[in-house]
This record gives C-alpha cells, sequence and structure tokens, in this order.
C-alpha cells in the first residue's frame, strides 16, 4: 500500500519534472528568436537615448573603481551617459575612490547617511533628467557592448518597460565559485526563457534599465524585503508592465569566495522571494496577471516546499538509520562484514524512478550548457560543472529552511 510520503514525494518530482520540460518546449518553441552577438560585434542605433546609471556603493572601495571605469569605456556616446555615484553611509574608503570621478562632466557623486540600497537608488531617481534609469552594483563590471544592445530592444518596442542583461560570475577562482558561475549560466537561459514567458520576477542591480515611465507611474524603489530588484519586477508584472530579457549584453559580477557568504546571500534572496510573494499574493493564480501569476511565482512557492520536503525526509531516514544501527550494536556488539556492503538493486524502482531523476538532471545539465553557449559562446561540457550539482544538492536545503525559519518569525536576514 502506497504512504503518503510517497504520494507528496511522487507529486513534488512530477512537478520537478514539469518545470524542466516546460523549459525545455519554451527553449524549442522560441529557439530561432535567441540572438546572440560575439562579444565584440558591434551594434548602431538610430538614436541613443540619454541614459542615467546610478552605482549604489556601501563600502566597496575595492571594486568601485572598476565598476565606474566600465561604464566609461561603454560603446555607447558618453555625452547621452550621465552616471551617479552615491556613497550610502560607508565606514571604508569608498568616498575616496568616488570622489575621483568627481571632475568628469557626466558623472555626480552624492553622499548620504546609510539607509539601504534602495534609498540610494531613489537618491538618484529625485535627480533623474533622462528618459531611462538603471543600476549598477558596485561590484560588478559591464562589457562595452552591454548597454547599446539593451537599448536596441527598447528601439524596436515601444511596449517593453525594462530590459534585463546577463550577469556572469567574474573570475571565479574555488569550487564555491565555480558552482555559481554554472548556477549563473543556467540563470541566463532561465531568464531567457521567462522572457519569452513574460514571467520574468527579478530586475537585477547588474544594468537592468527602465522606461522613467516605469517610476513616475508606480513610484520609486521600495526596501522589499532587502530585494529592491525583485519587489520592482513584481510591482510591474502587477501592472502588467512588460520586461524582457537581453541575453549577449553581459555584466559581471563577483560573487561570495566562501559558503558563509553564500549562505547569507542566499538566505536573503530566500526570504526575499517569500515575503514579497506574500505581498503580492493578490496576484497568484491570476490568468490576468499571465504566466508570471500562473508559473513563475507557483513553482518558485512549490520548489521550497519541494526541496524542504525531501531534507526532512532524508534527514528523517538518516536518523532512523543510525538509530536502528545503535540498537544492533547494543544487541550484538560491533560486526562488520564484506557481505553487509552488498546492494541489491531490487529495492529501487528503476522503471519510474531512476527515470525521472535522469530526466531532471539531464534537463538541468542541458540548461547550464545552453546556458554557458549564451555567455561564452562554448557549447562543450566543462568539469567545472561538476561542482554545481554537490555545493548546491547540499547546502541549499539550508538556506531555503533558514528563509522559510526567518519569515516565520519575522526575522530579517542581514545584507553580508
Amino acid at each position: 500500500m502506497t504512504s503518503i510520503s510517497d504520494v507528496i514525494f511522487y507529486i513534488l518530482v512530477f512537478f520537478s519534472v514539469y518545470v524542466q520540460v516546460f523549459f525545455f518546449v519554451t527553449f524549442f518553441e522560441n529557439r530561432k528568436k535567441i540572438v546572440t552577438r560575439k562579444r565584440n560585434e558591434k551594434i548602431k542605433l538610430s538614436f541613443y537615448p540619454k541614459v542615467t546609471i546610478t552605482v549604489p556603493c556601501w563600502n566597496e572601495e575595492k571594486t568601485v573603481y572598476k565598476t565606474v571605469r566600465s561604464l566609461l569605456d561603454l560603446n555607447y556616446p558618453q555625452d547621452r551617459i550621465q552616471i551617479f555615484l552615491v556613497d550610502d553611509g560607508s565606514t571604508d574608503g569608498t568616498w575616496n575612490v568616488i570622489n575621483k570621478f568627481s571632475g568628469y562632466p557626466n558623472i555626480k557623486v552624492f553622499y548620504k547617511k546609510n539607509g539601504g540600497k534602495y534609498t540610494a537608488l531613489n537618491l538618484g531617481l529625485e535627480n533623474l533628467e533622462t528618459d531611462f534609469f538603471g543600476c549598477l552594483d558596485a561590484d560588478s563590471v559591464t562589457d562595452p557592448e552591454s548597454l547599446v544592445r539593451i537599448m536596441g530592444y527598447f528601439e524596436k518596442n515601444p511596449s517593453i518597460m525594462a530590459v534585463a542583461p546577463s550577469v556572469i560570475v567574474h573570475n571565479p577562482k574555488n569550487f564555491i565559485q565555480y558552482a555559481q558561475k554554472a548556477e549563473y549560466n543556467m540563470g541566463v537561459y532561465l531568464k531567457k526563457m521567462l522572457g519569452f514567458l513574460g514571467a520574468i520576477n527579478v530586475t537585477p542591480g547588474p544594468l537592468t534599465i527602465f522606461r522613467k515611465r516605469v517610476f513616475d507611474e508606480l513610484g520609486p524603489y521600495r526596501h522589499g524585503h532587502n530585494t529592491e530588484d525583485m519587489e520592482i519586477a513584481y510591482r510591474m508584472q502587477k501592472n502588467r508592465y512588460k520586461i524582457e530579457h537581453c541575453n549577449d549584453a553581459y555584466v559581471y559580477t563577483n560573487t561570495p569566495p566562501t559558503i558563509g557568504k553564500l549562505y547569507r546571500q542566499r538566505v536573503r534572496w530566500i526570504y526575499g522571494f517569500i515575503n514579497n510573494t506574500i505581498d503580492y499574493r493578490d496576484v497568484l493564480f491570476r490568468k490576468k496577471y499571465g504566466n508570471f501569476a500562473t508559473f513563475t511565482l507557483p513553482m518558485g512557492i512549490i520548489s521550497i516546499f519541494s526541496v524542504s520536503y525531501l531534507f526532512g525526509q532524508i534527514i528523517y531516514n538518516l536518523g532512523n538509520f543510525l538509530y536502528s544501527k545503535i540498537i544492533v550494536l547494543n544487541t550484538i556488539g560491533f560486526y562488520f562484514s564484506i557481505k553487509s556492503l552488498y546492494f541489491d538493486t531490487f529495492f529501487i524502482n528503476t522503471r519510474s524512478f531512476m527515470f525521472l531523476v535522469f530526466v531532471i538532471y539531464f534537463l538541468v545539465i542541458f540548461a547550464i550548457i545552453f546556458g554557458r553557449k549564451m555567455t561564452e559562446e562554448k557549447t562543450l561540457f566543462s568539469l567545472n560543472m561538476l561542482y554545481f550539482f554537490p555545493v548546491f544538492s547540499i547546502i541549499a536545503p539550508f538556506w531555503l529552511i533558514k528563509g522559510v525559519y526567518n519569515t516565520i518569525l519575522s526575522k530579517k536576514p542581514t545584507w553580508r
């Protein structure tokens, strides 16, 4: 007789397969629409709109110089770019670094009391004089062709209200960062598919560009549970503003180099997803809000529940196993035989479970490889991709559960 836990397990496996297959089908339906130009391939616009890019800084003295230099090196008329450098109450030498750029005609430098990233962005909005606005995190650098490619989307379609770039891991140095590199490559693929579905739920800090109209009509950035880039995307989706993804506009970002820093970052992200979804729960499953409400948010919720449930089952089963071994040890003492290591495949349902697991892993690897093709112009499998599976299989359940725990207790996670 099938137990309730088995039923729940197979339902969750079904949803996991469904999500990956859904993305796979979306890819094949839209693959001819994916344009990936070479890194140095230049394009020209019929008109170059003025764009303001705000760089919010908090204790970024080691990275912000390269960030600003990358903006000055953009293949875009510099007299059409306004750069705001906002020191959000840093306690290191950030102010001294950004103040070196104060003499540039298209750069303005601001200092304010620490209030959080969203307040630094809003300071930029208060001084905005252009029709387009964007942000570039102070730990990221842009590819020279990124902005012109993003602006090309606005030129082709006046209904587009925001365009997000492809965010790539910059110069990974250890297995934690290589795992994130594979994840970010997969994220490029998934973001493009969500763009086709009209279901993007995050407009990332590294160089997403908005029409000024978005903020004129919807208001400035909000705290958004320390995920203001997610909250503004939710708000745009609720008001049915079109968000696109430019897959060959590359932005390189520094990622957490240690498990501890990665854990804190992801707890914040998961907490932000859960609480922004709670804030916008009135859009869930309502068809008028499109795939954002009927696919992206529900699948995100199911993913969190699935990982938490399966992780709990693993811990429970491991506990039962260890308990039974302790009982045996107390009863007959220590005994070891090579026969005890024998494994009988009879106890695995290879006709269903193993097949489904194979399908999931195949589609995940496909997503990573195709994302790598879009970002690195390489289609071959890389051994570095293998870091993704142990890191995110073992550690991810902990930050998912912590995000749920913090939500239940209304405990806000730290920024770093």
